[in-house]
């Protein structure tokens, strides 16, 4: 595999990870089909969702793949009024990653990230690696601390 952006700027800081691959089946990209193929709790794997907000403009949040992001919420911990998810057609053109493999680290420009608070629950959680077929095994922390994020109820 080469390696992504994700994997370079982890492994750059000297952080433990473990970079997990899986079959990718284009029909079928749901993260509950992810952590299937990887054979783990879907709850420990996390989407990275991009957003835009009317006060802020553009922000990351990483919520479990069963779940779904709650606006109003994110809209709060944001500081904004309202929060709607960018089109998929400017995903790749703003963080350099595509549907399926977009992660919260090593995206084009830093933006704002939230990680949902159930990240801490586990010792450690998958995000996307920076493409699809790739997870990232990391401490919630570490990301919190790669991201400059912080953790907020976001479901």
């Amino acid at each position: 595999m080469n390696k992504t952006n994700a994997v370079r700027i982890v492994e750059s800081l000297n952080i433990r990870h473990k970079v997990v691959s899986y079959e990718v089946d284009e029909s079928d990209l749901t993260g509950e089909t992810v952590a299937l193929k990887i054979g783990v709790d879907p709850e420990s794997v996390f989407k990275t969702l991009v957003c835009k907000g009317d006060k802020t403009g553009h922000i990351v949040f990483c919520i479990p793949v069963t779940l779904e992001l709650d606006l109003k919420k994110a809209a709060f911990t944001s500081d904004n009024k309202k929060v709607q998810m960018i089109k998929l057609k400017d995903l790749f053109p703003l963080t350099g990653y595509v549907r399926g493999g977009c992660s919260p680290i090593g995206m084009k420009k830093h933006f704002p990230t939230f990680i949902d608070e159930t990240a801490q629950l586990f010792e450690q959680i998958y995000i996307s690696a920076g493409v699809r077929g790739t997870q990232l095994l990391i401490l919630p922390d570490d990301l919190i601390m790669i991201t400059n994020g912080r953790y907020a109820d976001l479901i």
